[in-house]
């Protein structure tokens, strides 16, 4: 038998003879817990998939329901690591950023133009007023939600930031594949965000699950659909944007 020991990181314990058994060290009960890899993949709901259709982003996280299951040990991204969303060619890099909570997030302005980053939703409320090309805001996400982000300029440009305080998340990957290593086995709420469910949602879905041995498939996870490249939505002030002017002059950066 090969066991592996994690607390952190994965290290070989023994020799092989056979099955793999993985163990992760429990904060709250102080000995080695079996952990598994959780799988799912993401669909359209009501829709058939269509050759190279772009899935929405969709995020899951998992939370232990009291007395359910073992504390996860912490092994995501600690609240100090160096986190980013630039604003680069009218868009936000990376679209979908999830963070520990208490995070301070970077906005570096990439573009040879002013943005104004800000987002009124639910999550984090902030306004970072015009700032120019090759200068940076600093935001800090303290506590957990879902935070839409916009430009009030560039109505074209949105992201999303969630902010969690657990380390069990998974992205979706373009072909809509979710994938969540070192979860302890026992009873969990999933909770699920996709950009279908738009800036208006508060919460996104939710459901108990329980993982153990022969019970690691998460199965289709299906979402609303999303039109465009944008979320829908209006500007810092709740009205619609103005139409742009043919060079943008107002907001173009002078040499």
């Amino acid at each position: 038998m090969k066991i592996w020991i994690t607390n952190g990181q994965r290290q070989p314990w023994c020799a092989c003879i056979g099955m793999c058994v993985l163990l992760q060290w429990s904060v709250s009960t102080g000995v080695y817990a079996q952990v598994a890899t959780v799988r799912g993949r993401v669909e359209v709901e009501g829709t058939v998939k269509a050759p190279h259709a772009v899935l929405p982003g969709t995020v899951i996280w998992l939370t232990p329901v009291p007395g359910g299951a073992s504390d996860p040990t912490l092994t995501g991204p600690s609240a100090s690591a160096n986190l980013r969303l630039v604003q680069k060619n009218k868009s936000f890099e990376p679209h979908i950023l999830v963070v520990p909570t208490g995070s301070s997030v970077e906005f570096p302005n990439h573009d040879p133009f002013f943005h104004n980053v800000f987002s009124l939703f639910e999550g984090k409320r902030f306004d970072l007023g015009l700032y120019e090309a090759g200068t940076t805001r600093v935001v800090r996400f303290d506590r957990p939600g879902i935070s839409y982000i916009f430009c009030n300029i560039h109505p074209e440009m949105s992201a999303v930031v969630i902010t969690l305080a657990t380390p069990l998340y998974a992205i979706s990957t373009r072909d809509g594949q979710l994938s969540l290593a070192n979860v302890p086995y026992g009873r969990y709420m999933l909770h699920i965000w996709s950009e279908g469910m738009g800036p208006e949602s508060k919460e996104g879905a939710e459901r108990e699950i329980t993982i153990a041995e022969g019970s690691t498939a998460l199965g289709v996870i299906r979402v609303p659909s999303i039109s465009g490249q944008s979320l829908a939505h209006k500007n810092k002030y709740g009205r619609e944007y103005d139409a742009p002017t043919p060079d943008n002059s107002i907001y173009k950066q002078q040499p």
